[in-house]
């Protein structure tokens, strides 16, 4: 606790240094009424989400609202009072129910204006696609009066934001190749100037098996209750993430408050601590399996194949196979033997999950070199992620296991 105390001292004027500067708060409002019917999937949120993060910007809110002006409006007005950046995703086209500009336009105050220059870059583009532009494509041309419009290099939409006094709102297309490309040619750097930004915000996330949220939170959960870095806990079935995230003036000092952070941490959860970012815990462990220079046979009875679907991509000189078994079977441990002969594995993995009341006991066989393991778990959370939770667990044995062997 001592380095990690001590590290943070040391960048505590740069920090309050960011906090002087009140950095500047952001807000989203996503535009589509197929995101609030479930017929589209909003993947534009994660996406200036992470860039204002990686910007050293708070994001407070997420709004998602349909193609209607008023609602638009509102949600904008709504934004403006709490936040400095207010940017909208979608609503740009050509058709009725693209009422973004109007909805903007109304939220502060002003009326749309027709740009000739904007209309050339509207025919243009779509010229370049063999299209003739139809009279509905002129309000593309459109913008609220006193707009800075911003060119659509892979798109047919302009962009454009308005600045109002501190303030500025940042209207972008909804489809997400062009959100993207606007974001990192023209938005991210013209907030960096305007605010005069010089922060940034790193993150990093450990996961963590074979621990329960309240266990993981009883051994760290002073760092839970620090400002900066800040760390939070995310519960899945059978797995906790662990999210670490830091701010600082530059990019190597954020790393470096992670990475004392991230030593204390893992010094709390020892080998509960799997991996970390994109590493999955089926990569881990095979690869945990391949040092030792094992191979592995599973067999699986009521997990709906959650196991083997995870190892399928990998399967090859260490992971040689699986297969699913139905009830009734002799025993457990006569499967997993069968398995093993059939595989001619050094490993073989026999899982067992049933409903037992109002919980789900899951039951394991494993054979190995060394000899033979078994045990069981119970899990009384949602039936349905219940597969998904055995696969968990029986993956983290495991690797615990295989662990063992390495240290002993």
């Amino acid at each position: 606790m001592g380095r990690f105390t001590c590290h943070a001292a040391q960048y505590r004027p740069v920090l309050a240094a960011c906090l002087e500067r009140n950095m500047p708060i952001a807000e989203l409002v996503i535009i589509g009424s197929e995101f609030l019917l479930g017929e589209a999937l909003d993947t534009n949120s994660r996406t200036l989400a992470r860039a204002l993060r990686d910007l050293g910007l708070e994001l407070r809110r997420i709004q998602t609202v349909g193609d209607d002006v008023t609602l638009i409006s509102q949600a904008v007005r709504s934004a403006l009072s709490n936040a400095d950046i207010v940017i909208t995703s979608g609503g740009l086209g050509p058709t009725v129910d693209d009422p973004t500009r109007q909805a903007i336009a109304t939220a502060l105050g002003v009326t749309l204006e027709f740009r000739p220059e904007l209309w050339e870059q509207v025919t243009a583009r779509l010229a370049r696609y063999g299209r003739i532009p139809s009279e509905n494509q002129r309000q593309q041309a459109c913008v609220p009066r006193g707009a800075i419009a911003i060119e659509n290099p892979v798109g047919t939409a302009p962009a454009f934001l308005l600045e109002r006094g501190h303030q500025t709102v940042i209207a972008l297309p909804g489809v997400p190749r062009e959100l993207e490309t606007l974001l990192l040619q023209y938005v991210l750097p013209y907030l960096q100037r305007r605010y005069d930004i010089h922060a940034t915000t790193r993150v990093r996330t450990l996961h963590v098996a074979g621990l329960g949220e309240s266990a993981v939170d009883e051994r760290i959960g002073e760092f839970e209750r620090g400002t900066n870095p800040t760390v939070g806990l995310a519960a899945h079935a059978g797995l906790i993430d662990v999210r670490l995230v830091a701010r600082a003036a530059t990019r190597i000092q954020a790393d470096e408050l992670l990475w004392h952070l991230e030593h204390e941490i893992r010094q709390r959860l020892g080998e509960a601590v799997f991996g970390a970012d994109e590493e999955t815990l089926e990569a881990v462990t095979l690869n945990a399996l391949r040092e030792r220079g094992w191979t592995l046979a599973v067999c699986e009875v009521g997990l709906d194949g959650a196991l083997l679907e995870r190892l399928a991509p990998f399967r090859g000189n260490i992971y040689r196979g699986g297969e699913q078994v139905a009830a009734p079977f002799s025993s457990l441990k006569a499967i997993t033997a069968r398995l093993q002969r059939r595989y001619q594995s050094q490993i073989a993995l026999g899982l067992w999950l049933r409903a037992d009341n109002e919980k789900h006991i899951l039951e394991f066989w494993l054979k190995s070199p060394v000899g033979e393991r078994s045990g069981q778990f119970s899990y009384g959370g949602h039936p349905a992620s219940a597969p998904q939770w055995a696969s968990n667990m029986a993956l983290d044995c495991l690797r615990r296991f295989l662990l063992e062997q390495k240290t002993s």
